[in-house]
């Protein structure tokens, strides 16, 4: 475990699939504790000048994957933050551990049929810019499926209110950092 300030307490990560509402839920649960919000896409995109989706086609998923774990492992504060993770940033060999290691994990999920229905809204996904995006989710998602799971405490946002989420996430992470050294 990395060495924290006694007034800093450890971040909070949200990983998951894309469209189960990692940004969204992340935004409130920051609000909430009064911490900083991050998202990881955003921050990268900030740093890089461009959007995923052109990182994505001038650059590559490699080059990318390499931006995230750049971001995870000096690209932000140590703590007092809400850090809204890419959906395949801790599908990366190694970075659940990282993510543990620097805080607490918190693991979103929803059906594929749900996620489906979400991620059909957004078209700037640069993984679902395919023939058939519903059959790439259904593949991504049971490469990921066991990753994930394991990544931390594993919520569900389908059928659920967002406040109702929120308040799981922060009665998770609370319980959590109380053993977090």
């Amino acid at each position: 475990m990395s060495e924290k300030s006694d007034s800093a307490k450890p971040n909070l990560y949200i990983v998951g699939f894309m469209g189960v509402g990692k940004s969204a839920i992340g935004r409130k649960v920051a609000r909430e504790l009064r911490y900083k919000f991050i998202d990881s896409d955003h921050e990268i995109e900030s740093k890089e000048g461009m959007k995923v989706a052109e990182i994505f086609s001038q650059r590559g998923e490699p080059a990318f994957r390499s931006m995230e774990r750049e971001f995870i492992e000096s690209g932000h504060p140590d703590g007092s933050c809400v850090v809204s993770c890419g959906g395949g940033l801790v599908v990366q060999e190694g970075m659940s551990d990282l993510l543990k290691e620097k805080g607490v994990v918190v693991c979103l999920f929803a059906s594929p049929e749900c996620i489906i229905e979400r991620t059909s809204r957004n078209k700037n996904r640069p993984l679902l810019n395919v023939d058939n995006p519903e059959k790439r989710v259904r593949e991504l998602l049971s490469e990921r499926e066991p990753i994930y799971m394991n990544a931390g405490a594993c919520i569900t946002t389908e059928g659920r209110s967002m406040p109702e989420v929120v308040r799981h996430v922060i009665r998770t992470y609370k319980a959590a950092a109380r053993d977090y050294a």
